[in-house]
């Protein structure tokens, strides 16, 4: 599924998500133009708030892997843009005082 789309044919609505890496999703973006096709969440798994991430690299960063067992990865959605195809992984990030949207382009080649 990841390989089924080549980044360079976004539509205009994607084209405005840079989100190779994760990013909270823009207050502008209309998230109804997405359809959540699946999760990457395991029922009954144990909690793993474990990030599979080389020395120096964080979450955000464009090369981090996409570890499928790690956080945030365990905790995700996946979905894809219903006018070109793109595929994104969401999840929600619910800290003591927020709560944040975030997106991240599912890059087949950074899939481990």
């Amino acid at each position: 599924m990841a390989k089924s789309f080549d980044s360079k044919d976004k539509c205009p609505d994607c084209q405005s998500l840079s989100c190779v890496g994760w990013e909270s999703v823009p207050g502008g973006f209309l998230t109804d133009s997405l359809e959540c096709i699946g999760t990457l969440r395991v029922e009954d798994a144990p909690e793993c708030w474990e990030e599979d991430l080389s020395k120096g690299m964080t979450i955000w960063s464009k090369d981090a892997p996409i570890s499928i067992p790690y956080h945030p990865y365990n905790k995700s959605d996946v979905y894809v843009c219903k006018h070109c195809g793109c595929k994104y992984l969401r999840y929600t990030e619910c800290g003591g005082y927020y709560v944040d949207e975030r997106i991240r382009e599912l890059n087949a080649m950074l899939i481990s």
